[in-house]
């Protein structure tokens, strides 16, 4: 089990890697792709990133629950649950909140909750990491 839970994780870091690291980035960057039409993007990205997250994350908790893990993978786990959970309750609906405003038409100075989020998502990869090496150590 922990070579499929090992797999799942890496699945789930390479989609996080993908996304916040090299696709939320770059559409700012393409030809005529406003903060307006990226906040669009954005936004529908994120939540089906962030609803395959939800899944790997039941997915992962399952699978190292049943194989009777030791300490350091339900550590790793924890703190990669917490991790999300504090992205998705906290910090994603602050940003929700200000892109509903930028999408609206409002004119606003750039946000430091981004800073926050990719702060979040770079602890999520070396999190993501320190699971997947010690799941598929065993």
């Amino acid at each position: 089990m922990s070579e499929a839970a090992g797999a799942v994780t890496f699945v789930w870091l390479g989609m996080v890697l993908a996304i916040s690291f090299l696709e939320a980035p770059l559409k700012f960057r393409a030809p005529g792709v406003t903060i307006r039409i990226g906040l669009g993007i954005g936004r529908l990205v994120f939540r089906a990133l962030n609803l395959v997250e939800s899944i790997l994350a039941a997915t992962v908790t399952v699978l190292v629950a049943v194989d009777g893990a030791p300490a350091r993978d339900l550590s790793w786990t924890a703190a990669l649950l917490v991790l999300l959970v504090g992205q998705l309750a906290v910090v994603r609906p602050r940003l929700n909140r200000r892109s509903d405003r930028v999408l609206a038409g409002e004119d606003l100075p750039r946000s430091r909750g981004h800073l926050v989020y990719i702060a979040f998502e770079a602890a999520k990869v070396v999190t993501l990491i320190g699971l997947g090496v010690t799941l598929l150590a065993r």
